[in-house]
């Protein structure tokens, strides 16, 4: 008979682990308690159009063309996908916008004519510093298993190379060493955005974490249907190789026999019997002990403290005039260090930076005058949905902010726009024990990075996938971390029953823990 695997949660890091493992043989039955797949990577409906809800930002593509060739398929036949020419649009003010390029070259010509040859000359240095950390980081640890600082990284790393270990600059912030390559306080305030890619302040996110700008820079891919899309090739795919899926019922206790998981007890009381289980669920869920007292005892918890933002997030049909949207666009404010600050505080900035998703843009095509589309417009919050209950007069005065930001640009958004406002209170609801946490673990200090919950946990059998566990948030970690959830399933199976066929060598195109640790 084959193994049994039960998977908590259909986002993209169950998603992988399910296809991956189905794939090898394995028996997997995922449980998820909303009705579709995708967890973060979901659309609601307002005004009666389907907008994306979630992340909008594909990168590193090839993370998913391995995961399909592993399962003998191709990408290209579930999703469509093309590369956006320009990565982002950015603005400050009415005095224009600056675009950066899928051809770096274009990138630099752009900086340059924005603010000067010194800006140019700083953008080129920013970018090859950003690749070399990016080099040494991406197979030892963005690809690999979790690893502690400093002995076991310098292991993957190699003992030899003393000098990448000082070159991923883990204890200086990423502001800091922004301001080595621009002198443009405007330039400073757009590389600094990355750091809330991962729900973390630039002001204390370690520099390492500029490697984020040169992911970006190798790609963003447009997915037709948007990252729902993505997710429901990932569930068809786990189901042409005998995954089930059970929708609509999550899980309630977390058993375990004799020393280890033994499987799921299911909110309908029903029991699926498991010699594995991975949880996709925040691990702060685990340790709050939603899946019962030995989940709680599995993993952890990071505290209140250590919470990555939040977000106020707009869902919006609405006509729009001015400022020349491209898919992605970032208006920023006018003082970067109060926006975090406020935040810090407890509270939404008062004048903040926003970012719009326009989904019905490609290119830099318009959409006729007085015709509404579809965006997704992000204001980053405070993680306190847990313990403040955000007013209709706090929306409409974040409200109201964030207009003004758009209007301060040149953007204008119908009156009485049609919109669902996800609040903080919103987050936790769909991310219970997290505040609205949407990343996780905040990426603090030299040492968060080594700090976020690895794949394994302290009960045998029982191990973490997704977006807030190692590698990190973000759509191709999630992918990444249900990698190596079946990786460590595998060795696990294959430690209690050697002859079992799964343990065998082959079949599988992704990089094993022995090959990550001597990259």
């Amino acid at each position: 008979m084959a193994s049994r695997v039960a998977i908590i949660g259909a986002g993209i890091g169950g998603l992988t682990a399910a296809a991956l493992l189905a794939a090898r043989g394995l028996d997997v039955t995922v449980v998820e308690k909303a009705s579709h797949p995708g967890g973060k990577a979901r659309q609601l409906i307002v005004d009666g159009a389907s907008i994306d809800a979630g992340p909008t930002v594909f990168t590193l593509r090839d993370v998913f063309e391995d995961i399909f060739a592993a399962c003998g398929a191709d990408l290209a036949d579930f999703v469509d996908i093309r590369r956006a020419e320009v990565i982002a649009r950015h603005a400050w003010g009415p005095e224009g916008h600056l675009d950066l390029h899928a051809d770096p070259e274009r990138s630099e010509a752009a900086i340059g004519a924005f603010a000067g040859s010194a800006a140019a000359a700083g953008y080129r240095a920013f970018c090859k510093e950003a690749a070399r950390i990016h080099s040494i980081i991406d197979g030892p640890m963005m690809r690999g298993s979790k690893v502690s600082w400093p002995l076991p990284l310098m292991w993957r790393i190699g003992l030899w190379r003393m000098g990448d270990l000082l070159a991923i600059r883990p204890y200086e912030s990423m502001w800091k060493v922004l301001g080595e390559h621009f002198a443009d306080q405007r330039l400073r305030q757009l590389f600094a955005r990355y750091s809330t890619y991962c729900g973390s302040s630039p002001f204390e996110t370690p520099a390492t974490l500029m490697l984020i700008a040169h992911v970006e820079a190798q790609g963003v891919w447009l997915i037709d249907g948007g990252m729902s899309a993505l997710a429901g090739a990932l569930m068809r795919l786990a189901q042409m190789h005998g995954a089930k899926f059970r929708f609509g019922t999550g899980a309630a206790l977390i058993e375990t026999a004799q020393g280890r998981t033994a499987g799921l007890i299911l909110s309908n009381g029903e029991r699926i019997s498991a010699d594995a289980v991975i949880s996709n669920a925040d691990p702060e869920a685990l340790a709050a002990g939603r899946f019962g007292p030995l989940g709680a005892m599995a993993v952890p918890s990071h505290g209140v403290r250590k919470r990555s933002l939040s977000a106020m997030v707009w869902l919006a049909h609405t006509a729009t005039a001015g400022f020349p949207l491209q898919r992605h666009n970032v208006f920023f404010s006018p003082d970067y260090a109060r926006e975090f600050s406020d935040i810090r505080g407890g509270a939404p900035p008062c004048d903040p930076s926003v970012y719009v998703c326009a989904l019905d843009r490609e290119g830099g095509a318009d959409v006729p005058s007085g015709q509404r589309e579809r965006l997704q417009i992000i204001v980053n919050a405070p993680a306190n949905g847990d313990s403040h209950t955000y007013t209709e007069e706090e929306k409409a005065r974040c409200t109201q902010a964030m207009r003004r930001s758009l209007q301060r640009c040149g953007l204008e958004l119908e009156e009485a726009f049609p919109h669902t406002l996800l609040t903080p209170n919103a987050f936790e609801s769909f991310l219970p024990s997290t505040g609205g946490a949407i990343y996780g673990r905040a990426s603090h200090g030299w040492a968060a990075s080594f700090l976020r919950q690895g794949t394994r946990t302290r009960i045998p059998g029982l191990f973490c996938a997704g977006g807030s566990t190692h590698p990190g948030a973000g759509v191709p970690m999630a992918a990444l971390s249900g990698q190596l959830a079946t990786q460590a399933v595998l060795q696990d199976l294959a430690s209690m029953r050697k002859s079992r066929p799964v343990a065998t060598a082959g079949g599988m195109s992704m990089r094993s823990a022995s090959v990550d640790a001597t990259a």
